[in-house]
């Protein structure tokens, strides 16, 4: 096996980086600016994205405990070893602006529209999860009313994820998990989008 220079290392990502850029450009020069203005109602030119400390933001939905030690290796991801929380509690974004929320266990991600609380969701109105024993059947809210964004079946997808959603409208939006149990357990939080 021949070995490598460090300075054929640095041709190769120099190369690498120059392929990127170029892959780059002409990805960017192929999209116009004013999708909007064709119907399209999005763009995905550099000029729409929000920049600054405040464009983005990250939540955590669910931690693994790790007292008792915890090896996942070796142990089953139970219910109980999960921290049913979302933190932050309430973030802070601008408008156009999306939210990363990494997910650490059996969740469901739901948005609500600007200024609803968690008391205005009907948790009567559910649908079954479809995966595999032993989630069958357990419950995913599904009240339509003021909803923005629901997340996949939590029972066919890994238990560890990120989703990130985009809000390009000023107000505070709530998020739940739609996991009905967990949504009972008090699992909410905000998204608080500024102009």
């Amino acid at each position: 096996m021949e070995r490598t220079s460090r300075r054929n290392l640095l041709r190769a990502v120099a190369a690498g980086g120059a392929a990127a850029a170029g892959i780059g450009v002409a990805l960017r020069t192929g999209i116009s600016s004013d999708a909007a203005a064709q119907g399209n109602g999005h763009s995905h030119g550099l000029s729409d994205a929000p920049s600054g400390p405040q464009a983005s933001a990250t939540v955590n939905f669910g931690h693994w405990r790790i007292d008792p030690p915890f090896d996942r290796m070796t142990q089953p991801p139970l219910p109980e070893r999960n921290v049913h929380f979302i933190t932050p509690n309430e973030v802070k974004i601008k408008a156009g602006g999306g939210v990363s929320f990494i997910i650490s266990g059996l969740h469901n991600v739901q948005v609500f529209a600007d200024g609803m609380q968690p008391g205005d969701i009907n948790i009567s109105l559910t649908t079954p999860m479809t995966g595999p024993a032993p989630f069958t059947g357990l419950p995913i809210i599904n009240d339509p009313n003021g909803r923005l964004y629901r997340g996949p079946d939590p029972s066919l997808l890994p238990l560890d994820r990120v989703e990130t959603v985009n809000f390009p409208h000023p107000g505070v939006y709530l998020v739940i998990c739609g996991f009905l149990f967990h949504f009972q357990d008090l699992m909410h939080g905000y998204v608080r989008v500024l102009a």
